[in-house]
């Protein structure tokens, strides 16, 4: 099987990549390094740089390198930034998949993982969350994602093509062993940014509203390490390839951590103390949202192995200071 991973030079995209090389997969990689970088991509691994919008690349990439599935993690993801710039959101979330479909239908690919998201969910009305709970997104940015979800289903009806929507809570942590991390320069990721004060990256940072219906006023997020997850794509895919019918799967843990439980476990796990600021609310933010993984668990056979708050918080920091030290080596 060669996997083309979109986005491979990304966050979450990155340790697909090392996952499936753990597993002896070939792979290709796909990114317009945008966000993402092309150091990050392993030796020996092929990179093509460009859009996964641009249909007439992506089928080259497709027969060239004889792909035979395809997981598509490129995308935009602040929420507060497409609420801002929806039509950013829209193009580069759901147009240029269109185009990522129509290539890989129209190149014989019959396997696609899709990195979806739980805010397709929005404001949730029950916890944790099921797939079959309802769908309707507060922000641009989980809008965008549940078009292409219906576009992968409808496409799924109409030709020989089976895919994986995998919706994700809220990623975190690194690689264990250290080869891959959160690089972006633009964080906005809770932990990330929280590790950057320690590392001395940042003065500070803000708890964006403490007047949530939560338990102490903060949102309430399901963190899941990003090796997890990974582990639960290259799943998906096994699932895929072994004849199994399309499906949409959440991944998390099913139990949630308030952002100020988030930042006493970074204190914790650093042994550093540092500023927080209280701030407003932010757009697009729900008050709590946490999975039931039930699919996951049962269809895939994903079980986690480092679903604890401080080992992700602690593999978080572990990668912060090796940015650091690089930073500082040159």
């Amino acid at each position: 099987m060669t996997v083309l991973v979109t986005g491979g030079a990304g966050y979450i995209g990155s340790h697909m990549v090392l996952a499936l090389l753990d597993a002896g997969r070939d792979v290709v990689v796909l990114d317009d390094l945008s966000t993402g970088f092309r150091s990050v991509v392993p030796d020996g691994v092929p990179f093509v740089e460009g859009c996964v919008g641009d249909e007439a690349l992506v089928g080259r990439v497709i027969a060239e390198h004889g792909v035979d599935a395809i997981v598509h993690f490129a995308g935009s993801i602040v929420v507060p930034d497409s609420v801002v710039d929806p039509l950013a959101y829209y193009l580069n979330n759901t147009v240029r998949s269109r185009a990522l479909i129509a290539a890989a239908v129209g190149g014989g690919v019959k396997r696609f993982v899709f990195s979806s998201t739980a805010a397709v969910y929005g404001e949730a009305s029950s916890e944790p969350l099921s797939e079959t709970s309802p769908l309707d997104p507060v922000s641009p940015y989980g809008a965008s994602k549940l078009m292409t979800e219906r576009m992968l289903s409808d496409s799924s009806a109409a030709y020989d093509f089976a895919y994986a929507a995998l919706r994700y809570f809220n990623v975190a942590g690194a690689d264990p062993a250290g080869r891959a991390g959160q690089s972006s320069e633009r964080a906005t990721h809770l932990i990330k940014v929280a590790a950057e004060v320690v590392v001395g990256k940042r003065d500070g940072m803000a708890v964006f509203g403490d007047d949530y219906p939560t338990r102490d006023g903060s949102c309430v997020r399901d963190y899941i390490h990003v090796s997890d997850l990974a582990k639960a794509h290259v799943l998906a895919l096994d699932y895929l390839a072994g004849g199994g019918a399309s499906l949409v799967a959440n991944c998390g843990y099913g139990r949630g951590a308030s952002v100020f439980e988030v930042i006493d476990s970074v204190k914790r796990v650093s042994g550093v103390d540092f500023p927080v600021a209280l701030a407003p609310r932010r757009a697009g933010d729900p008050a709590s949202l946490i999975a039931d993984s039930g699919v996951a668990r049962r269809t895939l056979g994903w079980t986690p192995d480092h679903d604890a708050l401080d080992t992700i918080v602690g593999h978080a920091l572990a990668w912060e200071k090796r940015l650091a030290s690089r930073n500082a080596a040159t």
